[in-house]
């Protein structure tokens, strides 16, 4: 996908950014370095492009909640609680069903303000929050007897654009608005009024809260040993350190952050919500150490010490640490199993059973790969201490009411590369919130990916109450980020550092690495296309450009986003090799990006193409690479079921063209063909090497003059481009593996693993698409990397220099950026550099109009325009 002007969006109904100028996060919290948009990237509903900027609270109307008598949930004073439209409720398809923090019904509006407020809601013409600002009522006569009715205050939020639509239908609906002119506003009990009250810099109570939380919690976590029988390897410090907080966390019996005894109750005090059950520790957190810093032993240690029942030694071992390694036998003995569940994309297999492999004594762990052909048979899973499976396996499994993987009551849940589940709506993400297990770890390098709404997805895993109800998230965490309050983001940093470890490779000003890795250098080369290639490379451009500005100046982009998606992939090919691009450059534009692909195979097949050329291509509505691939009737083209999930709502539209879309106007791409049945010129005879591919051959011939066995990855994102490269690299007397997402995992894994052999006949060199080696992968034997082309996100770039710069490497490391000169990829170099700049300082506050103008202008930049 286009990450550098991501014109097409699915955008919710409200989609926002933050402004806030951000002091340095400390070595705990995270660096927010991706743009915070989106109050609710994962919205059900149907998409919008309407609205000119931001809603702001509009005013409060005052409302009873009934039929209190007939549910069990119960509120206290100043709570805040959520509200839940029900359209299939069989009395009323306007009901609107309140609940409490544990997601238990309380009652539900009054019918006549139900009336009013769900066409309202529905249509995301206004967003609603309800707090309950006393607590009910009590009859003296029958002091257990629920009361009839609560009184408690909606507070309505609303752009400009929809204020005066929205007091009408109040209006109508006989509801009186409370406004901020009117002398009752001051009756408000809206957060949001604190946040205004806040603007002189004093602290709100809500803050202080944040700012305490978890402040002393890390002054007891001791560094830990791994248990020598299992774990062969020394650890460095830091990973000692990061195993004492993993099973500290995982013992503790202390109450969740952001929770109280007050007389013998059990209080949130974020929300209010009252409780004489204590609630359950948070047995679990977010492993954010930086990518190559050693996770997976690390892990491994603490599967480790499962494995040994609990009785590792801590470094200045105390009483309390004593009691909590008891409590761990206990805990196991009640679960009938110590088998922990690791959830990880397919290219990740290999790191795992290579870090097994190294680390640990063999046939000390059982290990069981839940992929593929698999079994089903519970009492047969429970006999391994750690069972491996991917996010679409659970996926797949997640309807089957038989899956083994939803009936084991897990000792753990460990996800690898969590990032995969960023969009709460997505089904592999429900199938890992569903999974049972007390201990859940979120394990990722980079956890917010698209928008600080990521980290919602990874409340919801860990269950982590307020927080991973949706409601909460907006009004405590993500309205403060997206409305520049500066509290947003302290509040966020506070959250993260309470449950999360992170720890970069970076070295602190005045400090030391963590880790004694060798050097990195960067070296961009430009690169002078031939005369036969320039000539090629202008024409394309020439013509792209033409088209482009016809689009930007009948403003129709977002109605022609396949045509453009197409345009820049060509341009981007050519730059690499003009024989990956047909040579027919006029065919390559669809002349018409709203034409009926139903009604022309070639336009179908064309749009194919271009998902099998463009390997990093995400789809636009859930920022992730599709798994199965549709395309539209419009030329659109998204993931199976993001797309499904926008037909659901009534009078559904496509999200990028708006045109009427139903599910047989849906399109089933083709899974793309294994590498080995593509077919680019792999004779070394008669071809002409580009100047890029001459270029990278002289890098490498220079390279094996100064040590013959030095070994490279190259990276590119174009499948066809790693074949074509096949050739040149053979003929040249390289010896060669490549890896690329076709593989299986088994492939993949036995791909690495002869890559690594030391001897003088192994292969120096590995072809890696984006896809097969960008994550979770250890190429430590190589000591050079070569990235073909540039990413759009500077990150994605980060990933690829990191599998081969992390633990074990030890060998000065040199990266090379090949970049051709005039041409669009130094624009996109020119955008990286922007976006770096404006992550790296201040963020920018924006609303829909003025992202879209960005984007636009991004194009031109990127166009040459």
């Amino acid at each position: 996908m286009i990450r550098a002007y991501r014109v097409p969006t699915h955008l919710p109904p409200f989609r926002l950014q933050i402004n806030p100028k951000i002091k340095k996060p400390s070595s705990l919290s995270f660096s927010l370095s991706r743009t915070m948009s989106g109050l609710d990237s994962d919205s059900d509903s149907e998409p919008s492009t309407a609205g000119a900027s931001e809603p702001h609270l509009i005013g409060f109307i005052i409302a009873n909640i009934v039929g209190l008598r007939y549910y069990t949930g119960t509120v206290s004073g100043r709570e805040l609680v959520v509200l839940s439209r029900q359209p299939l409720n069989p009395y009323d398809s306007n009901a609107i069903a309140v609940l409490n923090m544990r997601q238990a019904q309380v009652g539900h509006l009054e019918r006549s303000v139900a009336a009013a407020l769900a066409p309202l809601l529905d249509s995301h013409l206004a967003l609603a929050e309800a707090i309950v600002p006393k607590p009910p009522g009590r009859n003296p006569k029958n002091p257990n007897a629920k009361p009839f009715r609560l009184p408690c205050q909606i507070h309505l939020f609303a752009r400009p654009d929809a204020e005066e639509v929205v007091r009408v239908a109040l209006e109508d609906g006989g509801l009186q608005l409370i406004q901020r002119n009117d002398h009752e506003f001051g009756l408000s009990q809206a957060n949001i009024l604190a946040e205004d009250k806040n603007k002189k810099g004093q602290k709100r109570d809500l803050d202080k809260i944040f700012e305490l939380v978890g402040k002393d919690e890390r002054s007891k976590v001791c560094p830990m040993e791994p248990p020598k029988d299992v774990i062969v390897s020394e650890l460095f410090q830091h990973q000692k350190e990061g195993l004492g907080w993993l099973f500290s966390r995982e013992n503790s019996c202390d109450l969740p952050p952001f929770w109280e005894e007050k007389d013998g109750a059990y209080v949130n005090v974020l929300t209010n919500y009252t409780t004489q059950e204590q609630p359950q520790p948070l047995k679990g957190g977010i492993f954010a150490d930086d990518m190559g810093l050693g996770k997976t032993l690390t892990l491994l240690s603490l599967i480790a010490t499962t494995k040994n029942g609990g009785e590792s030694s801590v470094v200045g071992d105390h009483d309390s640490s004593k009691k909590k390694r008891k409590r761990t036998d206990k805990d196991a003995a009640v679960s009938g199993s110590k088998v922990t569940l690791v959830v990880c994309p397919p290219s990740v297999f290999s790191s795992w059973i290579t870090q097994l492999e190294e680390h640990t004594r063999p046939g000390s762990l059982k290990v069981y790969l839940y992929h593929g052909d698999r079994i089903k048979d519970k009492r047969q899973l429970l006999k391994f201490d750690i069972v491996f499976t991917t996010y679409s396996t659970l996926s797949t499994e997640f309807s089957d009411p038989n899956s083994p993987m939803k009936e084991i009551e897990w000792y753990r849940v460990i996800l690898d590369e969590a990032h995969t589940i960023k969009n709460s709506a997505a089904q592999q993400t429900k199938a890992v919130v569903a999974l049972k297990s007390e201990r859940r770890w979120v394990v990722t390098g980079t956890p917010i990916q698209n928008s600080s709404f990521d980290l919602f997805s990874l409340m919801l895993f860990l269950r982590f109450q307020p927080f991973s109800i949706k409601s909460y998230w907006q009004s405590l965490i993500q309205r403060p980020l997206v409305q520049g309050i500066a509290s947003g983001l302290s509040r966020l940093q506070a959250l993260l550092g309470a449950i999360s470890l992170r720890r970069t490779k970076d070295v602190p000003d005045g400090g030391e690495a963590l880790v004694g890795l060798p050097p990195k250098t960067v070296q961009t080369c430009l690169i002078e296309l031939s005369a036969e290639e320039r000539e090629c490379y202008d024409k394309m451009e020439s013509e792209a450009q033409s088209t482009v500005r016809e689009f930007l100046d009948s403003d129709t982009v977002l109605r022609n986003y396949s045509t453009v998606l197409h345009i820049i992939l060509r341009l981007r090919q050519i730059c690499d090799d003009v024989a990956l691009c047909p040579p027919d450059i006029k065919s390559l534009l669809l002349s018409n990006a709203l034409e009926d692909v139903s009604n022309n195979p070639e336009l179908l097949k064309k749009l194919a193409s271009l998902i099998e050329d463009g390997d990093d291509f995400d789809c636009p509505i859930c920022l992730s690479p599709p798994t199965k691939t549709v395309i539209t009737r419009c030329t659109h083209i998204f993931c199976q079921t993001c797309i499904l999930k926008i037909l659901k709502s009534p009078n559904s539209r496509c999200p990028i063209c708006r045109q009427a879309l139903s599910k047989a106007d849906l399109f089933l791409a083709p899974d793309p063909p294994p590498s080995d049945e593509l077919e680019p010129n792999s004779s070394a005879e008669n071809q002409i090497v580009s100047s890029k591919v001459a270029t990278l051959l002289k890098f490498l011939q220079e390279s094996k003059k100064q040590d013959q066995f030095t070994k490279s990855v190259i990276f590119s994102q174009f499948r066809k481009m790693l074949l074509l490269l096949e050739a040149p690299l053979k003929a040249a007397g390289f010896g060669i593996l490549r890896l690329d997402g076709t593989m299986t995992a088994k492939k993949r894994s036995e791909v690495i693993k002869e890559f690594s052999r030391r001897d003088p006949r192994a292969p120096t060199i590995l072809l890696a698409s984006l896809k097969a080696a960008g994550t979770g992968i250890n190429l430590t034997a190589a000591s050079r990397v070569y990235l073909m082309e540039p990413w759009w996100n500077p990150g994605v770039e980060k990933q690829a220099m990191d599998r081969v710069h992390r633990i074990g490497q030890q060998h000065e490391v040199k990266v090379v950026r090949l970049i051709v000169r005039n041409s669009i990829e130094e624009r996109i170099i020119e955008l990286q550099e922007k976006k770096m700049k404006l992550a790296s300082g201040a963020f920018r506050r924006q609303g829909t109009e003025e992202q879209k103008r960005m984007r636009i202008e991004d194009l031109r930049v990127m166009m040459g325009l």
